[in-house]
């Protein structure tokens, strides 16, 4: 991954926390890899068990409540929705193909990857979630 995206995803993502039962913090992860980014491709690079759920999902539906504002907000829960639609814009600016993969049922790890400019790698983000 290039100085630059890994860079502009940190800056973006400091400090943020996905909502969920628990609040994690973002994770910048790169692989180097060919071809698609398949399920099971996905299990083996992140070590789960070849069986494990995978769901897919998009950028959009993975970030819709943290990237809107809502009128019970208050100024802090405002920034904090801007610095999200800003991390969503960053994802999208500089990954092509970008796409959620959520692995796991109740202890749920979310990646947020795509591919590099040029091809030769899938980076992004992760995170944890608990959804019960």
């Amino acid at each position: 991954m290039t100085e630059s995206i890994a860079h502009q995803l940190q800056q973006a993502s400091e400090g943020l926390v996905f909502l969920s039962e628990t609040d994690a913090p973002f994770e910048i992860i790169s692989w180097q890899t060919q071809g698609e980014l398949t399920p099971a491709k996905l299990l083996q690079l992140t070590e789960h068990s070849p069986d494990a759920p995978v769901e897919l999902g998009t950028v959009d539906d993975f970030f819709a409540i943290a990237t809107q504002e809502e009128d019970w907000h208050d100024e802090e829960e405002r920034e904090t929705v801007k610095r999200f639609q800003n991390l969503v814009s960053v994802l999208e600016q500089n990954l092509s193909q970008l796409q959620v993969y959520r692995v796991g049922n109740t202890n749920i790890d979310a990646y947020i990857v795509g591919v590099t400019p040029g091809g030769g790698e899938w980076a992004g983000l992760s995170t944890k979630l608990v959804e019960t």
